[in-house]
């Protein structure tokens, strides 16, 4: 459920999915962490940027992806926010897991690789 000013800033672009996840509460889905910047000819209307919004999901879609979130280490996260051909913001949602801590070491040691690389070639 967005408001009108968010639909404004998502037609400019300015969207953030970074840090989204989707979590349910009382057999409604919300999704937090999405940060829509304010328009910038918004007034006191403006919307807040970073506010939890509910996604509107049929029940049996409710259930299906509850059922799946229970699963040990499984979360919904937002892909992509986009505006259909009729001018609706649609998002997609996928189930992901998290990452285990040997991934997370794997992860670090690349970054770290990069980050000397791109310091050797600066100098």
């Amino acid at each position: 459920m967005l408001k009108g000013t968010e639909i404004k800033s998502i037609r400019e672009g300015k969207v953030n999915l970074q840090d989204g996840y989707c979590y349910f509460s009382n057999g409604e889905c919300f999704v937090k962490g999405i940060n829509i910047t304010a328009y910038a000819q918004g007034t006191h209307y403006n919307h807040e940027a970073a506010r939890e919004r509910k996604l509107l999901l049929k029940k049996s879609e409710i259930s299906k992806l509850e059922a799946k979130v229970e699963e040990k280490g499984l979360t919904l996260v937002p892909t992509r926010l986009f505006i259909n051909e009729r001018g609706l913001a649609k998002l997609e949602i996928a189930i992901g897991r998290g990452k285990k801590t040997h991934d997370k070491r794997e992860s670090i040691k690349e970054k770290d690789v990069k980050r000397e690389l791109s310091r050797i070639k600066l100098s």
